[in-house]
């Protein structure tokens, strides 16, 4: 027998059979209608086989579906594929994480950012009586001013635990403006240009995010003088003081 005969039907072979199919079932229906004039049992096999001549134009519009649906996707996409959600999966576990440390660090920034003036009134309460007034004043004056300087040390202990730091400015450092806000230029204070002369109201920061920024007054003085480089600038990224001649530009 010839391999011939377990070829599947081409197109041509099976639109023929179909039209065979089809001339069959006109002749059962033309012969059913010359036996009995009842027409009933003949629409009927003309229905189905116009059902089933539709179901083979499904079929045929649908070739992937027929031979067991769409071809597999080869190795390479599926390694790809399995890269990618890898890969999104660490970015998402990345930024939960960072988003969990960030609330642990800065949960109470704004309840922090609310106590500052708490802790302004408390220092405004201690510079309005001097030490005359103070010693005159009487031993419960005295005991009060003690009870108020002892709850500002306190909120001070406080705000530190809390990674929460003063920015208190000597007078000659260099203004920084990322922590610094100057108010006014004071001239003829003998500091070096661009220096602080007097801080106004502390600053505060919360690990390295600013609460607020410090209210200093800024020196106005010769441009070529140099101020006092503050103890950020001082340390080396290791928090190390630098070696000599480390940041002398040898790129020349």
């Amino acid at each position: 027998m010839s391999d011939d005969y377990f070829d599947p039907l081409n197109d041509e072979d099976e639109e023929a059979a179909g039209q065979r199919e089809q001339e069959e079932l006109d002749a059962a229906i033309e012969a059913e209608r010359n036996v009995a004039p009842d027409t009933s049992q003949a629409e009927a096999l003309r229905a189905q086989a116009r059902a089933r001549a539709a179901a083979d134009a499904q079929d045929a519009a649908r070739p992937g579906e027929s031979s067991g649906g769409q071809a597999p996707e080869s190795a390479d996409d599926l390694r790809d594929k399995l890269l990618r959600a890898l890969a999104e999966l660490e970015n998402t576990r990345r930024r939960a994480e960072r988003d969990k440390e960030d609330a642990y660090k800065y949960a109470v920034t704004r309840f922090a950012r609310d106590m500052l003036s708490v802790g302004d009134n408390m220092r405004r309460a201690l510079d309005s009586i001097d030490e005359g007034a103070r010693a005159t004043g009487g031993e419960a004056l005295d005991t009060l001013m003690t009870g108020v300087a002892m709850t500002e040390r306190e909120m001070q202990n406080v705000f530190e635990k809390h990674g929460i730091k003063q920015v208190n400015p000597d007078p000659g450092v260099k203004f920084d403006p990322n922590v610094h806000q100057a108010m006014a230029e004071v001239p003829g204070t003998g500091l070096p240009n661009k220096a602080v002369f007097q801080v106004t109201q502390p600053g505060y920061v919360i690990e390295d995010r600013l609460l607020r920024p410090a209210m200093v007054l800024v020196a106005k003085g010769d441009p070529a003088a140099a101020a006092t480089p503050s103890a950020e600038d001082t340390l080396n990224a290791d928090g190390e003081e630098p070696e000599p001649g480390s940041k002398i530009d040898t790129s020349a």
